[in-house]
């Protein structure tokens, strides 16, 4: 959170809920790196002007030059003494200050003058422009008194161009103007906004406003108007007149209505506690289900680190429901849920920490804001150290990983939900390995791979020691061969693991496993196939690129893969004898740079299958691409991309190791594809076919499927649409999964609860089959009307899981957003939620639709 989004209150006594959005359109640009059409910034080069000569400023009036450089002009002047005396079309030209009236006295002297008659003062280091009927002002000490006075500080307007001086250009008005010193006003009984006057979408009228340029303007006794009606009353608030001010206060109230929660209230407060660190605590009321706090603490110490932690919980009162077996019970979802990112470099160093604490899956079930935050069962935390030299790299890492699953009676889910977990820990893990090198100079490259780690695993029915230990080594070596565009590369690994435990008939003992392994592999990739067609079509040169290869594998010695326990993908590997094979096949389109112009993008934030936003370093001034200028796209596109991979096992039971009727992972199937096929003996894998289609920067297609020839069905199928068209986006998704069940009675479901299980008696399947939907016009930043919606529909289930329609419209510098959610997750979350935001350009915005959590 940053300060530009919230007033210092300390009384507020009326309160009218606004909806507005959190990013509008606005002549006041806040600073970027970039510039809107038809709007420059200033630099010095354009405030440096040659020096002209008092004739020719003055034109046909009477000009006088004084020694310090001073330029004065009238239709008539006189002089007595240091006073000069100017009568009709007064200037007074001092560095770069211009003062204009109808009538003026000038002291050459102390720089003191009097001005009556369409007074205008102008220039200045923040590009000041004030209007008033009379006033002094001294032109050395630059201070002086103004009145009936309109003015503005920080930009101007050059033909037709606005053009910005300041990061945050603000306008002021008032019946008497005081200024102190060259960054310092007092205003009387006026009003003051960043809008551009004299119609200013918002402005704060009071009695007195401070304004200290580049910190806070203190607002007394004042009253907030919005579109030229009164909306609020505050006896003292601030407003930030600088983009990096930040000062302690309480935010501005927010408020929305849910149909689980009720109306929901909340305010919080922000402290600034230095330059680089700052904290946040708020709370929320929900009329039908009790309270919510939310607190945040942010550092950034230096450059290249920084520290976030973040914690929300919920105190539910409950309600009451009836049980699966037909009991009144009182439900209660409240619980805590917690997040550390730190990141930093100590001595050549590198320390990450991600950690995350849930203490319910049911919590964050019944009250996470979106839909993808809802329906992620898994909570990952690790922190790390890791330093890197000349191609070596040494990391220690702890980690925990935990997997809520909902448990059932007798093959029926229960109600109220009853879940469980599965934990796996890292504690510690210290890993070493290279790069591929030369071995003494010769054409022979090795590397290796290391680890000691102390490992523990619990589920239900089943958990390792507390801490047992764990060793693997990888040393491999290789010899790349180039023969007239032919490439081939045999390698050679071998695989040492021992454990201090083993895995046997369902439990783990006390019992030391030493595993080894060979593995030997050739790789070959032929010529690649290209071609360039003659002559244009559509306006590009055409190239087509076929990439081919082959590579044959054979692991043995792993003798005893049903005792190694299993923690990750060091544990899978398993005897095979293989052959993979594939192809890639490229498009590509060359266009003339004159033809070359794709800079709309809308609203990518609504893209269907968008990857989640990353985590954002405090204070870091993100680059998406809403608010990056026009980049044009490059001359030459990879329009489509197509790429086929299958394995032929010539060893259908991986070694013995594949237990028919369980959903096998293996090392070499889990490199293929993330679906788990290995079910029953096999010689063919499932076709895994990746196509993507990308033909401008507006639109992007991708259709992922596996193939299973052995089942004659597909395992996996996800299909994506996007397309943007002027100010619509277009999105749509199709995502549909088999899974094979497994014939043993485990209370786990390692792939999933199943809602729908098709197929024979002898291979039943889990089935799986959403749809999503996007639709939006307009964009953020675009001025008027924008919106935008977006659901999704479980086809199996015949249920829609959840949907959302978000409105804005903009302003000239402020703007509005509506929203409204619709969950429905299984039997734990029927909610209908409705959200707004309300903001003021180069200020800030408040309720409580967050940012992270829209659609645009």
């Amino acid at each position: 959170m940053t300060l530009r989004t919230r007033f210092l209150i300390t009384a507020l006594l009326v309160c009218h809920q606004l909806p507005a959005s959190a990013l509008v359109t606005s002549q006041l640009l806040g600073q970027t790196s970039s510039q809107a059409p038809g709007v420059a910034r200033s630099d010095s080069r354009e405030m440096k002007d040659p020096p002209v000569s008092a004739d020719k400023i003055c034109a046909a009036r009477a000009a006088a030059q004084l020694s310090d450089g001073t330029i004065i002009c009238a239709v008539e002047q006189e002089k007595i003494g240091d006073v000069y005396k100017l009568h009709g079309d007064a200037e007074i030209h001092y560095r770069t200050y211009i003062l204009r009236a109808d009538e003026a006295t000038y002291d050459s002297n102390t720089g003191e003058a009097t001005a009556n008659g369409h007074f205008m003062l102008d220039g200045g280091p923040n590009d000041e422009h004030i209007r008033a009927s009379h006033g002094t002002y001294n032109l050395t000490a630059e201070n002086g008194k103004f009145y009936d006075v309109t003015a503005t500080t920080g930009w101007h307007m050059r033909g037709n161009r606005v053009v910005l001086v300041s990061s945050t250009p603000f306008a002021f008005s008032g019946k008497m103007v005081d200024k102190t010193s060259p960054t310092h006003y007092l205003v009387y009984n006026g009003t003051i906004t960043t809008c551009q006057l004299p119609h200013p979408d918002w402005e704060f009228d009071a009695r007195k406003i401070e304004v200290e340029v580049g910190g806070n303007a203190k607002i007394t006794n004042s009253s907030f108007w919005l579109l030229r009606l009164p909306f609020f009353y505050f006896p003292y608030a601030t407003l930030p007149t600088d983009l990096e001010s930040r000062q302690t206060g309480f935010l501005v109230p927010s408020g929305g209505e849910s149909s689980i929660k009720g109306t929901i209230i909340g305010d919080g407060f922000y402290w600034a506690i230095n330059r680089s660190m700052d904290a946040m605590i708020g709370a929320e009321y929900f009329s039908k289900r009790g309270w919510s706090q939310r607190a945040e603490f942010r550092a950034r110490p230096s450059d290249t680190s920084y520290v976030d932690l973040y914690l929300f919980s919920v105190l539910d009162r409950g309600f009451e429901t009836t049980s699966s077996a037909g009991n009144t019970v009182l439900l209660k979802e409240g619980g805590q849920e917690g997040r550390l990112t730190a990141e930093g470099d100590f001595y050549g160093l590198r320390a990450v920490s991600n950690i995350d604490y849930l203490s319910s899956f049911l919590f964050r079930l019944a009250f996470s804001e979106t839909f993808a935050q809802a329906t992620n069962s898994e909570v990952k935390s690790q922190v790390f150290l890791a330093k890197d030299s000349n191609g070596f790299f040494l990391s220690g890492m702890s980690e925990r990983y935990q997997d809520f699953f909902q448990l059932e009676e007798n093959g029926v889910l229960t109600y109220p939900p009853i879940f469980d977990s599965v934990e796996i820990w890292h504690t510690p893990s210290v890993d070493a390995s290279s790069v591929d090198r030369p071995l003494y100079h010769s054409p022979v490259l090795w590397s290796f791979d290391a680890s000691v780690a102390g490992l523990s695993r619990a589920e239900p029915g089943f958990h390792t020691g507390e801490l047992l230990g764990r060793f693997t080594f990888s040393p491999e070596i290789s010899l790349p061969l180039q023969f007239h565009g032919w490439s081939l590369r045999p390698g050679l690994a071998l695989h040492e693991g021992y454990y201090t435990e083993r895995f046997v008939n369902g439990a783990a003992v006390n019992d030391p496993t030493n595993r080894q392994a060979l593995d030997a592999s050739v790789e070959l990739r032929p010529p690649a196939l290209e071609k360039v067609f003659d002559g244009d079509f559509l306006g590009r040169t055409w190239k087509h690129v076929i990439e081919p290869h082959a590579v044959y594998r054979i692991v043995t010695g792993v003798n005893d893969f049903a005792n190694v326990l299993h923690f990750d993908e060091r544990d899978i590997l398993s005897n095979t004898h293989e052959v993979e094979y594939g192809f890639t096949t490229r498009l590509y389109a060359k266009r003339p740079p004159s033809s070359i112009h794709e800079c709309e993008l809308p609203m990518t934030g609504l893209a269907v299958g968008a990857a989640a936003p990353e985590q954002t370093v405090p204070w870091q001034h993100t680059n998406s691409l809403e608010n990056q200028s026009c980049i044009p796209p490059p001359a030459v596109k990879e329009v489509a991309t197509w790429e086929l991979e299958q394995k032929y096992f010539l060893d259908p039971t991986f070694g013995g190791a594949l237990v028919t009727g369980q959903r096998n992972v293996f090392t070499s199937t889990e490199e293929l594809t993330g679906i788990a096929f290995a079910t029953e003996p096999r010689h063919l894998s499932p076709l895994i076919s990746r196509l993507r289609v990308a033909t401008s920067s507006r639109t992007d297609t991708e259709w992922d499927m596996d193939y299973d020839f052995q089942l004659g069905r597909i395992n996996a199928s996800t299909l994506l649409i996007n397309y943007n068209v002027g100010p619509i986006t277009i999105g749509a998704g199709d995502s549909f999964l088999q899974i094979p069940q497994t014939t043993t009675s485990s209370s786990i479901p390692p792939e999933g609860t199943c809602n729908v299980v098709t197929g024979s008696a002898a291979q039943p399947t889990c089935k799986f089959q959403q749809f999503r939907v996007a639709l939006g016009y307009g964009g953020l930043n675009r001025k008027g009307f924008s919106a935008a919606g977006s659901l999704g529909y479980d086809a199996e289930v015949g249920q829609l899981q959840f949907g959302t329609a978000q409105a804005t419209y903009n302003w000239d510098c402020c703007g509005m957003t509506l929203e409204y959610r619709r969950y429905s997750i299984a039997t734990v979350r029927d909610e209908n939620l409705f959200r707004f935001t309300f903001t003021l350009a180069n200020i800030g915005s408040f309720g409580n639709l967050r940012r992270q959590e829209r659609l645009y």
